[in-house]
């Protein structure tokens, strides 16, 4: 299941993720900083019950994002563009990833939002660094 290196090293290296969910005809967008599980291939993050993005997702729903760098050089763009499913995590898979969280980001620790996990279920990335336009696409086989 794992995504292919390239794009699994890239993804360990960033750590602000952008994610957009739907409800009922309305789209909104988020950004959080992120924790990548590339055995899993998923996104964990942290954001409050409170937030239009959390409360159009409920405990769980379609989404579709973005992970990229800000580089000043076309030659060196790389990004990630996915499809898959958000939802809040409850009890012990909570806490396990909250602490794997709080490792990367010890500031977070002073936080009480809730643990979100990004599955992702499509995944392309371009990077510019292998070739103008180069694309590399990873499909989730269950």
């Amino acid at each position: 299941m794992e995504t292919p290196d390239a794009i699994s090293r890239w993804l360990v290296k960033q750590h602000v993720v952008t994610w957009c969910v739907a409800s009922q005809g309305n789209l909104w967008c988020a950004n959080a900083f992120y924790l990548y599980d590339p055995q899993r291939v998923v996104f964990y993050l942290l954001t409050e019950d409170n937030t239009r993005h959390a409360q159009m997702t409920g405990n769980k729903a379609p989404v579709a994002g973005t992970v990229n760098g800000q580089p000043k050089t076309v030659a060196l763009i790389r990004g990630v563009q996915f499809t898959g499913e958000i939802r809040r995590l409850e009890g012990e898979e909570s806490e396990a990833a909250r602490a794997r969280y709080n490792r990367r980001f010890p500031v977070a620790r002073a936080m009480s939002a809730p643990v979100w996990e990004i599955r992702v279920d499509e995944l392309k990335f371009t990077d510019n660094t292998l070739g103008f336009g180069k694309k590399i696409h990873w499909l989730r086989q269950e």
